[in-house]
């Protein structure tokens, strides 16, 4: 498939779906490493991070190994326990939906927020320093609902509380999640602590820029948890130099 069909069904399900046809056809067996993720954002006519998000079903499914600075190698060519595990929103899809709407939110929630929700977003704030991941990811999650409080208007509410509820629903997401603890990457409190200065300040425009921003850098930081291809970036830069100084000489 070059580029992907529009076929019905999630983008990354669709990449997914013609890897593991791959499979089951004999184009790559068992021990054989997968083309690099820029390789199959071309040749499926997509983006890295929805390649990523395919490799991640492929992995919830048992059917790829993700070695870090190797690549992505083929373990089985059907899925354990013979049955595709269920999928989900994609990890990045949603961060990009999250993106969207809790950045505009948060610059409602400036003009609307009292001196008690200020307080209590600094002291959530505050837990996201706890060692404990787990301590440090459930404030997260509460200190981006108590800014949808903030703006009294309960379908924005119910709208970021959807999207956590789809965070945590999500197999791959589930996945991605054990490699970002995996990496020690926890909330980043100076981020949060930017988007609680602007709200306490009252001043929109900056606190939708600080959100947006916050969750720009997520996305940034999920993509360097799962980043497995650091070695081949590193050569293929070694000899783009090597090209360069040699056509010097």
């Amino acid at each position: 498939m070059s580029p992907a069909s529009r076929a019905e069904g999630r983008l990354y399900e669709r990449i997914a779906a013609e890897i593991r046809q791959a499979l089951a056809t004999g184009r790559y067996t068992v021990g054989d490493r997968l083309p690099s993720e820029r390789d199959l954002a071309q040749q499926y006519g997509v983006s890295r991070p929805t390649i990523r998000e395919a490799i991640i079903a492929l992995e919830v499914d048992g059917l790829v190994e993700v070695r870090t600075n190797s690549g992505v190698y083929v373990t089985a060519v059907q899925p354990t326990g013979g049955a595709l595990s269920a999928t989900d929103v994609g990890p990045f899809e949603l961060l990009e939906a999250r993106r969207i709407f809790e950045a505009e939110i948060c610059g409602l929630a400036a003009q609307m927020i009292d001196d008690d929700q200020i307080a209590r977003l600094r002291e959530l704030v505050a837990d996201m320093e706890s060692e404990d991941l787990l301590r440090a990811e459930a404030a997260d999650r509460e200190f981006h609902l108590e800014i949808a409080r903030a703006t009294q208007n309960s379908a924005m509410e119910m709208t970021v509380s959807m999207l956590w509820d789809t965070r945590e629903r999500s197999p791959q997401y589930a996945l991605l999640t054990e490699k970002v603890r995996a990496a020690g990457i926890a909330p980043r409190v100076s981020e949060h602590r930017r988007i609680v200065d602007a709200l306490a300040g009252r001043k929109a425009d900056a606190a939708r820029k600080a959100m947006r921003d916050h969750l720009g850098r997520v996305i940034a930081n999920l993509l360097e948890a799962t980043e497995v291809e650091a070695i081949e970036r590193a050569r293929a830069e070694i000899n783009a130099k090597r090209r360069r100084y040699g056509a010097l000489s």
